[in-house]
């Protein structure tokens, strides 16, 4: 019995034979390796194209921007797995990349389809009205504005800033970019504060007007990240902090729960 849909049994990203590994229609050692950076071939995996000087500018600028974000919980998840089994650091790693969700790193692609949704309202006309529309439903719903806001950056999110730019001087900000200026404005007027437009929200601008996409947005991030919990793993073989960090939290939580009439608190 077959479940799901029924589809043809084939990819198009890569094959070999006995001399030969051709991916994406290019030969791996004559085409690309020496010739293409990891970001245009990550352009080209995802895509089947290999992306202009300016769309590889763009992602890798995305790519750095995301990297690292200090000890958030995914990389604390990272070194605490590691701490615990230093023999596999793929399983630290996955642990890590396991924590990418709704609210860390995976807000990109949300913020995507948010951008996307009114560019497809506004169909080529102006975008502020598209912006306040969505905007008040996503209030009225009680659903938070994905790509805006932040804990640190309140006045502006300099990395969101530096992307825009890096986009502008590529030739490739459009209007993704105006989209999301415009929810901007609109969710302030609606909300009465500022919510400014942060990095997970100018990633997907960016990389939308440069053609990367909607589907492989939450990618993105999440190849980043990697890269940086790897730095964390190896930083954790000489400095571990890992078991440093499941102590903290045994420290910082306190147990409100019941307890036997001749229990009496003590360290673990």
């Amino acid at each position: 019995m077959k479940i799901g849909k029924s589809q043809d049994p084939t990819s198009s990203i890569s094959t070999a034979n006995a001399e030969a590994i051709v991916v994406r229609g290019h030969d791996l050692c004559k085409d690309l390796i020496g010739s293409v950076s990891f970001t245009e071939h990550f352009w080209l995996l995802v895509t089947g194209t290999r992306p202009s000087a300016a769309q590889g500018r763009v992602l890798d600028s995305c790519l750095v921007a995301i990297a690292e974000h200090g000890l958030v919980p995914s990389v604390q998840a990272a070194r605490m797995t590691y701490a615990a089994g230093p023999e596999a650091m793929q399983a630290a790693v996955a642990a890590g990349i396991l924590g990418c969700g709704s609210v860390i790193l995976g807000s990109a692609e949300n913020a995507g389809r948010f951008l996307a949704d009114i560019d497809e309202r506004a169909a080529g006309g102006g975008l502020a009205a598209a912006a306040m529309a969505l905007s008040q439903e996503f209030r009225a719903k009680k659903i938070p504005f994905p790509g805006y806001g932040h804990p640190l950056h309140k006045d502006a999110d300099p990395r969101a800033a530096r992307l825009i730019a890096v986009a502008q001087a590529q030739g490739l900000s459009g209007r993704h970019v105006e989209a999301a200026k415009a929810a901007e404005k609109a969710i302030a007027e609606i909300t009465g504060r500022s919510l400014v437009l942060n990095v997970s929200g100018a990633i997907p601008a960016v990389l939308l007007d440069a053609g990367f996409p909607l589907a492989g947005l939450k990618g993105v991030p999440i190849l980043a990240r990697a890269a940086s919990l790897v730095a964390h793993l190896v930083e954790e073989q000489s400095r571990s902090i890992g078991f440093l960090l499941s102590e903290a939290a045994e420290k910082a939580i306190a147990y409100d729960g019941a307890v036997p009439a001749d229990f009496k608190p003590g360290g673990h």
